[in-house]
């Protein structure tokens, strides 16, 4: 049976390390390419624990409130606190979990559970997947996710999943692919309930197709001039840059 989400019957999305929720962001364009479609964001998780920032003062947290004041009510914090039989029913949950213990550009010290890195932090969404079993679940991250040093521990993430009912389709995906003027790698996981052993879920990626943006496309025709480098600091950077060139030439 296909599930059609509507108006009168929204898809109620979670999403956990929620950012300022990106994720929100695509299902309103959603909204405006398909205006019978409609979602709820039923709850929300973004919490800094190395802040020293209360919650509300947290950048993330302000600017999730500043892009969806309407559901500025409903972040429920740190994800390895949440009671989740107290955390709302969702037909989809996002989980995009701190990257900085898996990106090439950190100290890599992985997700192993119990770890204690920020990025075993996606642990904890198996208790949300145990206590509330949405529909639908997605994960995106770092490429870095599925490279020889961690491919491991991802496909140990895709089994939990198959061992709690999901059907898993990972893809990396380059969002120069799709229409951004950049080059940036990204795992993605969907992973759907199995509702039907007699007829298992399927899923497919978007096709990718010809990029016609460039940089220039982005950029303004007028910038404020406080947004300019001082001439000191332009005249530091060639210097500084020329003093490395003739090092390499010595």
């Amino acid at each position: 049976m296909i599930m059609v989400y509507t108006k009168q019957n929204p898809l109620k999305v979670a999403t956990l390390c929620s950012g300022y929720d990106s994720q929100c962001l695509a299902l309103e364009r959603l909204k405006r390419d398909f205006p019978d479609f409609d979602y709820e964001l039923v709850a929300w998780a973004e919490f800094d624990p190395e802040s020293k920032s209360p919650i509300d003062k947290q950048p993330a947290v302000i600017a999730h409130k500043a892009l969806f004041p309407h559901w500025a009510d409903k972040n429920y914090g740190d994800i390895t606190k949440i009671d989740w039989d107290n955390f709302p029913d969702c037909d989809l949950l996002f989980y995009s979990t701190p990257c900085q213990s898996i990106s090439a550009a950190g100290l890599q010290h992985g997700f192993a559970e119990g770890s204690g890195t920020r990025s075993s932090i996606i642990w904890y969404v198996r208790n949300a997947v145990i206590a509330k079993k949405p529909k639908y679940l997605c994960l995106e991250n770092v490429e870095a996710m599925v490279q020889s040093k961690f491919i491991d521990m991802f496909n140990l993430w895709q089994s939990e999943l198959a061992r709690l009912g999901y059907m898993n389709f990972p893809q990396l995906l380059n969002a120069v692919d799709y229409g951004v003027a950049q080059n940036r790698n990204r795992i993605f996981l969907v992973s759907i309930r199995i509702d039907d052993e007699s007829n298992p879920p399927r899923y497919y990626f978007p096709k990718r197709f010809e990029l016609k943006k460039r940089l220039r496309d982005y950029l303004d025709s007028n910038v404020d001039k406080k947004f300019y480098l001082s001439e000191s600091r332009v005249e530091k950077f060639f210097s500084t840059r020329n003093d490395e060139q003739s090092s390499v030439d010595l």
